[in-house]
């Protein structure tokens, strides 16, 4: 007998629910197979066998919560497993023939008889520590023809959307249908290649017939080489993609294309706006629901749980900003000349709060339990939105950098994020975080804790007020700050304390320059 163990689930991960066993008790299993898939507030992994026999118990079923070590199953080893190779190989004896009955309304169907060999679509890999996504639509249907390196279906993850294209000419099975979750390797469907089954490919172009509706055809002729994402962005905007640079691989237009093409022609865009105004509300639905996207699911539950789990308070401050922002203006040519990166107001509060943290350690440690974890060093979590939602990508050892350092790092980390390509590195092992609610506009929020963190500082707006200097009425751009905390660990005087030698730091930017 050979017990199914949750694995390590990863730093400060505690605990996972059960995703869907893929296999029921009496089942026969082979090592190394996928039985089941456990999901964190980080990453969903993956459970293998770990032997060849019989899925003898299942003793955590879908939807249980399970800590690393936990027993999930059991597998008998031995002589149960011989039944398992005839079983796996029956799909394919019987594959052949139940593909000329998709393929029936192709003309290549008795070529396909006759050949009898077909192509899997597999599910790429998805990018480091992504392990399922979910199925858009389909741009073909089950039997219809295709060509090698058309454009078939994207699929979402937390992070990324991956195309797949078709690996050959012929006729296509879906396996996978939308909404479906995947992950990589899985089989999403198949494509009868012969001879005779890529004999029908020319006739895609016969089908100008739909062509015969009004302007939205147009889109419509162009959509095996649009992406789902990048044909929303094409119809929202009326954009033509015969006019759209791609610069994709194999000529496709990618969504940075569209975006790039609704910029680059604003007056051009101005007189087709107006053409949705006149649509009556009537032809439009008053509600839409849509299934939220894993990113934004793991975002919703672990703010909840934040909440639910730290006694959170903010505290609030107001910074003079007129010091650092002359500094930026005076320095901010030489300086984006000498690094090769601007000077932006994120390294002068990246510094100031490294320095508070160096004196109140609390803010910058953890709870564990009954223990107390202080942490010394400092990577500092830099909140980024992005088109799918909030992301925290961590800038390592921020005492170590310069203010050239952290505003590199600060871009590199940005630039990630907004394409989808930040790691499960990149977003773990963060001690403090800073978010700039500024850059949208906001005046004032209570940013929420970002578990496990004890302390998240929020910027914003700067706004010019009259201020009193000095027994003087003068105006001076102000800038409210927030500092969330845990009560349980924070203090309200180390509270204050911390954020006013943060006001201090960034109102005389020499002191932390200097390290007073």
């Amino acid at each position: 007998m050979a017990d199914i163990l949750t694995p390590a689930l990863g730093e400060s991960v505690t605990e996972a629910t059960i995703g869907k066993w893929t296999k029921k008790a009496g089942d026969p299993v082979k090592k190394d197979e996928v039985l089941v898939e456990l999901e964190t507030d980080k990453v969903s992994l993956e459970v293998v066998s770990p032997a060849d026999g019989t899925l003898a118990e299942i003793k955590a079923a879908d939807g249980e919560t399970v800590t690393p070590g936990a027993v999930l199953g059991v597998v008998s080893e031995g002589a149960t497993a011989a039944p398992a190779a005839p079983k796996a190989e029956a799909p394919k004896a019987e594959a052949p023939k139940s593909e000329p009955a998709a393929a029936a309304p192709a003309v290549a169907a008795p070529d396909e008889a006759a050949s009898g060999e077909a192509v899997s679509i597999m599910t790429p890999t998805m990018g480091e520590s992504v392990a399922e996504g979910s199925m858009g639509t389909w741009l073909k249907k089950s039997g219809d023809t295709v060509a090698k390196d058309e454009l078939l279906v994207e699929i979402e993850t937390d992070k990324v959307a991956v195309e797949v294209s078709a690996p050959a000419a012929g006729v296509l099975t879906i396996a996978a249908e939308a909404g479906s979750t995947v992950t990589p390797g899985q089989q999403i469907g198949s494509i009868s290649a012969s001879g005779g089954a890529a004999a029908p490919a020319p006739a895609a172009p016969a089908a100008p017939a739909p062509s015969a509706n009004a302007g939205s055809a147009q889109i419509k002729s162009d959509a095996p080489h649009l992406s789902p994402a990048v044909q929303r962005v094409v119809s929202e905007n009326n954009l033509d993609p015969k006019a759209i640079e791609a610069t994709g691989p194999k000529g496709n237009i990618t969504k940075g294309d569209a975006l790039n093409a609704i910029n680059a022609a604003p007056k051009a865009a101005a007189p087709a706006a107006a053409a949705p105004a006149a649509t009556p509300r009537a032809d439009q639905p008053r509600e839409e629901r849509v299934k939220m996207t894993r990113l934004r699911q793991t975002i919703a539950r672990r703010l909840k749980e934040s909440q639910n789990t730290a006694a959170q308070l903010t505290t609030f401050n107001e910074v003079d900003m007129t010091n650092v922002m002359a500094l930026r203006t005076q320095y901010k040519d030489v300086f984006e000349k000498r690094h090769g990166v601007k000077l932006g107001f994120m390294s002068f509060f990246t510094r100031a709060v490294v320095q508070a943290l160096h004196e109140i350690p609390a803010v910058n440690a953890e709870i564990d339990g009954t223990d107390i974890i202080y942490k010394n060093h400092y990577d500092i979590g830099i909140a980024v939105g992005t088109e799918k939602g909030l992301v925290v990508p961590v800038l390592r050892d921020a005492d170590q950098l310069s203010l050239a350092g952290i505003e590199k790092g600060i871009a590199a980390l940005g630039k990630a994020a907004r394409d989808g390509a930040l790691t499960l590195e990149n977003l773990q092992g963060g001690t403090f975080t800073i978010t700039n609610g500024g850059t949208y506009g906001s005046l004032m929020s209570t940013p929420i804790l970002n578990a496990p963190q004890s302390g998240i500082l929020g910027m914003h707006n700067i706004v010019q007020r009259p201020m009193a200097v000095n027994g003087e009425v003068v105006i001076r751009p102000m800038m409210y700050l927030a500092l969330s905390y845990d009560h349980r660990i924070v203090d309200g005087k180390e509270a204050v304390t911390f954020l006013v030698r943060v006001k201090e730091l960034l109102e005389d930017p020499a002191r932390a320059l200097l390290d007073l």
